[in-house]
């Protein structure tokens, strides 16, 4: 065998528990709540339309976002992954209350799929890598403006 089988260890309560605070801090319209999981250097990869980098960074958006959207909720379906390595599949849900060109009319829900995969030390948010449908930078650049 060229290469010693790979040992793995499951995710730790701690790195579960930092990716469900993560993802709730939208709900709870609490960015704040990012300064608990995340280094402060955390890196967030790609950074949004207007975003300055850690978790002050998307905190800004986050409370852009859910004011512009009040009932912004972010749904884990499937989180995946072993000690450190984290996949989640999710989606963010709100009702678009806004005449936005090129979105879902005014009162319509809104779904979008998340697909995002974070890396973990010390059960805290080092780095995120995300891919969201591209109709979310739509909404996220009318939140900022």
């Amino acid at each position: 065998m060229l290469f010693p089988a790979p040992t793995s260890q499951p995710l730790t309560p701690a790195e579960i528990h930092a990716i469900e605070v993560f993802y709730s801090a939208w709900k709870a319209k609490q960015p704040e709540l990012l300064d608990q999981v995340c280094t402060p250097d955390w890196q967030d990869i790609p950074l949004g339309p207007g975003q300055g980098p850690g978790p002050q960074g998307l905190g800004a958006i986050m409370g852009a976002f859910t004011t512009a959207f009040p009932d912004t909720e972010v749904v884990i379906h499937e989180l995946f992954g072993t000690h450190e390595r984290v996949g989640v599949r999710a989606e963010i849900r709100f009702t678009n209350p806004h005449d936005i060109p090129g979105a879902a009319a005014p009162g319509s829900p809104v779904s979008i799929a998340l697909h995002e995969f974070h890396y973990l030390q010390d059960g805290k948010l080092t780095h995120t890598w995300h891919l969201e449908d591209g109709a979310f930078m739509s909404y996220a650049g009318f939140a900022l403006s």
